[in-house]
């Protein structure tokens, strides 16, 4: 009788756990996965900005009397966020320094934009209003206008949106005066 066991020796065991671990390292270091979710709540940021931008250029040609401020325009000149933030001179954008998360989302006017979507003549573009993705005190967005100036600001957290080598930066080349967020707008000078 032939009494043959058949089997992996422990050497060659062990050589393909190596060669898996190596390979399940390489993948890990070349896909990054906590990065791709920065990037993934980056590129939510540059389309929810986007989306609130044309909301508001569609509400300034759509009214007579557009009043970017909310009533009576007065809290047009200090910038509002989705958060009540600490800033060392109100109205300046680029003293925000960070924010404790609120809650309004309301389209009416009364929210972090105090912008009355809901009387646009064909109807609000937005059924309410987007807020960060991570919506921490170091991301947030932020809105702010002077008369019919405004400006909307986000920040970047992934590598490849706010590392000026990357190719994909926003910050430095979007037009506006603070390098550090990502703004748009019809007048990125305030």
């Amino acid at each position: 009788m032939n009494n043959l066991k058949k089997g992996f020796t422990l050497i060659e065991l062990l050589i393909v756990i190596a060669i898996l671990a190596v390979l399940s390292v390489a993948v890990v270091l070349v896909l990054n996965p906590a990065e791709l979710l920065k990037q993934a709540r980056d590129s939510t940021r540059i389309s929810d900005m986007a989306a609130i931008n044309s909301a508001v250029a569609l509400y300034i040609t759509d009214q007579a009397n557009p009043g970017l401020g909310g009533t009576g325009n007065a809290q047009c000149a200090v910038p509002k966020a989705y958060c009540t933030y600490a800033t060392t001179t109100p109205g300046v954008f680029s003293t925000i320094s960070s924010c404790t998360v609120s809650t309004s989302t309301a389209i009416d006017g009364s929210g972090w934009v105090s912008v009355a979507f809901s009387s646009i003549s064909a109807g609000s573009p937005i059924s309410k209003l987007p807020i960060d993705p991570s919506n921490t005190q170091s991301n947030f967005y932020v809105y702010g206008c002077n008369g019919m100036n405004y400006k909307l600001e986000s920040v970047m957290e992934s590598i490849k949106y706010s590392n000026p080598t990357s190719g994909y930066e926003r910050n430095s080349y979007d037009g506006g005066t603070n390098n550090n967020w990502y703004e748009v707008g019809n007048y990125l000078a305030l």
